[in-house]
């Protein structure tokens, strides 16, 4: 709840959408009660939009990375513009493992897609329709109603893009490019550290990540860097095992080792002592969120830095 009591609609959107996926038996299940990935269907994200869904498709790579053991199909309909495009929309998604987000800002085509999911039984989620409402009570403005309407090209924005470019460039120790970054990310194979890259890029925070591989030297040139941009990550063994076991079964691949608790337990080890050479903090992600590691990696380099430089001035 924000200072005036009344609800963020960006957090409300968020929070509405993970529970409409927890509640349907796709989130909690996996993730919480060890129940084996291979038993759960695939999911389908049904996006529809009145323009070209870009807008749901960057919350549902959010919302993908909150459930790394689940398998996703994401299927779009755009440009849907009368009532009939939103009834093969949601004919398609009838009967499935599925959930319907759109982007719709014709307040008709709203109310009209909402009778249509809750007839149909379907899960759905309205991204536009109570930000815009609330938009509108609190500044008493009327909104345009354009579909595809896009904010200004401001320098932000670009800064996002080339962050996030640059986490998908520099990903898993790829490129040289680790003193450019401004964050680096140290850790064992499955601990996040590519959907934290991503979502930190779009944060617009300039993110590498080191892979930490069992017999593998980490490269020269990250004991070289400015020590306040390294955090490591880890996470409990038999959690991990577990995320690498129902990677295994995902794949239909047959290299067991790769998930067995005594060569976690050595990764782990291994990780363990290249970030105390390393001197950085670590952190823990076994009962995080992608967004809440995200904060706490914020807030422990600001906290790095600023100790810094407070110790170069004194």
């Amino acid at each position: 709840m924000s200072e005036d009591g009344k609800t963020n609609p960006r957090r409300r959107e968020r929070e509405t959408i993970l529970s409409i996926v927890t509640a349907s038996g796709i989130g909690r299940d996996v993730i919480r009660d060890n129940v084996a990935v291979t038993e759960q269907p695939t999911v389908e994200l049904h996006i529809v939009s009145d323009s070209t869904g870009e807008t749901a498709a960057r919350l549902v790579l959010a919302l993908e990375a909150q459930f790394p053991e689940q398998a996703f199909e994401e299927v779009r309909h755009t440009r849907a513009e009368t009532v009939d495009d939103l009834e093969r929309a949601v004919a398609s998604a009838r009967g499935h493992a599925a959930v319907l987000i759109y982007t719709l800002v014709d307040p008709e085509l709203r109310d009209a897609m909402r009778r249509l999911c809750r007839r149909a039984r379907v899960h759905y989620c309205d991204l536009l329709g109570h930000p815009i409402d609330a938009v509108a009570r609190v500044s008493g403005h009327t909104a345009r109603m354009t579909p595809g309407s896009r904010a200004p090209l401001t320098p932000a924005y670009f800064r996002r893009i080339e962050a996030m470019e640059f986490a998908v460039k520099y990903d898993d120790g790829v490129g040289a490019g680790l003193d450019e970054a401004d964050i680096v990310l140290v850790g064992v194979s499955r601990t996040s550290k590519t959907p934290l890259s991503i979502y930190l890029g779009y944060l617009g925070h300039k993110v590498a990540n080191v892979p930490i591989v069992k017999g593998i030297k980490p490269p020269k040139e990250l004991f070289e860097l400015d020590p306040t941009k390294i955090v490591g990550l880890t996470i409990h063994a038999d959690r991990l095992a577990e995320i690498r076991r129902a990677r295994v079964r995902n794949l239909g691949a047959n290299n067991r080792r790769y998930a067995e608790l005594s060569e976690v337990y050595d990764e782990l080890d291994e990780a363990t002592a290249v970030q105390r050479k390393l001197g950085c903090p670590v952190i823990d992600i076994s009962e995080l969120s992608i967004e809440e590691t995200a904060q706490r990696i914020l807030r422990t380099v600001e906290g790095r830095k600023a100790e810094a430089a407070e110790a170069e001035v004194t």
